[in-house]
């Protein structure tokens, strides 16, 4: 058990490119509607203009052993504390270059409302516990003690189109500057 989410070990081993990711870019999101963290509930393919749409396994709570003890060795599967305070700390960067910010996860709404609220996230946290999104684009996904997770990845959506994706993404907590410099040498049309 670690009670140090915000940190990563040392050596944590980064995931390969396994091309589960390469058929997004140019794919319409589903209109599916998930529920946030803000009590709202998100039409992700309704929304104009570029959004970040950042999905990760799983946050950590204080105290709360991870799903199992290897959790550090499976590679991709640390950081999501560390990747959601990134892009917190990144977000009016991201607002001032025309992308809103979400992230999803397959966690229920109440466990990452507590999450966004300790952690005091500036953009709501979607659930997709059915893997609603996942199984609609084919998104890629692991199993470990018996729980399905979404892999580590972010995409880029312009007027519910994807525009980019990065995957896998790796280290976590430096991600969302990768994004704010991506869209700084692509400003919006």
């Amino acid at each position: 058990m670690t009670d140090d989410l915000l940190g990563l070990p040392e050596n944590l081993p980064a995931p390969e490119d396994d091309g589960a990711a390469a058929h997004l870019p140019g794919k319409r999101l589903p209109a599916l509607t998930l529920p946030a963290t803000d009590g709202s509930e998100v039409t992700l393919s309704a929304i104009p203009g570029r959004v970040v749409l950042y999905l990760y396994p799983r946050t950590g709570k204080p105290g709360e052993a991870p799903l199992t003890p290897d959790w550090d060795l499976i590679p991709g599967a640390r950081g999501c504390t560390p990747e959601a305070c990134a892009f917190r700390d990144h977000h009016a960067e991201l607002g001032a270059l025309g992308a809103g910010v979400f992230g999803l996860s397959s966690q229920s709404t109440d466990y990452q409302r507590e999450a966004a609220d300790r952690l005091h996230l500036t953009f709501p946290l979607l659930s997709d516990p059915s893997f609603k999104l996942a199984d609609a684009l084919d998104l890629p996904t692991f199993e470990v003690a018996g729980h399905r997770l979404y892999k580590r990845l972010t995409m880029l959506v312009n007027d519910g189109v994807i525009e980019h994706v990065w995957y896998p993404v790796f280290p976590p907590d430096a991600h969302a500057a990768e994004v704010v410099d991506w869209l700084r040498a692509r400003p919006a049309r």
